[in-house]
C-alpha cells in the first residue's frame, strides 16, 4: 500500500481501518475506524483535506481529491465523507461533502462544493455539478442528478447492509 506524506502532511489512518496494498493515500487524509479503501483507489489530500468517517468504504478505482485555494475557488474545497457511506467502484469525488449513511453509485462524479446530505442514494453514473445540494432522504439519478423519489424502507435497509458488508469484508483481507 502506498501511504505517503505530502510535504510535512502525513495521512492519519485509524488502526482498525483497511487500506489495500494497491491503493494510494497521500497527505492530509484522515481515515476513521473501520474504514475500507479498496484496490486502485486514490485519496490525494495534497492541497486540501480529505476525511472519511467511520465504517465507510471507497471501492475499487475510485478517486477522491480536493481543490486548492485560488482566485477561482476562494478557500478551496476539502472532501468530507460521513459515516456508514458506500462509495461504488470508479466514483470521482472532488472537493465535496457526503453526509452519513449515503450510497454513491458506481461511476458517479460529485464536483466541488456539492453537498450530499445524509441518507441519500445517488444512482450509478450520476453527475452532481458544483455547488448543488442533494436533500436528505431521497434517491437521485442522472446527469445532472435530479431527485427521483423519497427513500423507502427497502432502500434504507440496503444502504445499511452495503456499509456493514464492507466492514465485514475487510476482515477477510487483513
Amino acid at each position: 500500500m502506498a501511504i505517503r506524506n505530502y510535504k510535512q502532511q502525513q495521512p492519519q489512518v485509524a488502526a482498525s481501518a483497511y487500506v489495500d496494498e494497491a491503493a494510494t493515500v497521500i497527505g492530509q487524509v484522515e481515515l476513521a475506524d473501520e474504514v475500507s479503501i479498496w484496490p486502485g483507489v486514490v485519496l490525494r489530500g495534497d492541497v486540501n483535506k480529505i476525511s472519511v468517517g467511520a465504517r465507510s468504504n471507497i471501492q475499487d478505482n475510485s478517486v477522491v481529491h480536493v481543490s486548492r485555494d485560488s482566485v477561482y475557488l476562494p478557500g478551496g474545497a476539502e472532501t468530507r465523507i460521513g459515516e456508514d457511506v458506500t462509495v461504488g467502484h470508479m466514483a470521482m469525488l472532488h472537493g465535496c461533502t457526503i453526509g452519513d449513511r449515503c450510497l454513491i453509485g458506481m461511476n458517479t462524479t460529485v464536483l466541488d462544493r456539492a453537498v450530499i446530505e445524509e441518507d441519500v442514494f445517488l444512482a450509478a453514473g450520476s453527475l452532481v455539478p458544483p455547488n448543488k445540494v442533494l436533500k436528505a432522504g431521497h434517491v437521485y439519478r442522472g446527469n445532472p442528478a435530479q431527485m427521483l423519489r423519497p427513500l423507502n424502507e427497502q432502500d434504507k435497509k440496503m444502504m445499511r447492509y452495503a456499509a456493514a458488508n464492507y466492514v465485514n469484508l475487510k476482515a477477510d483481507y487483513e
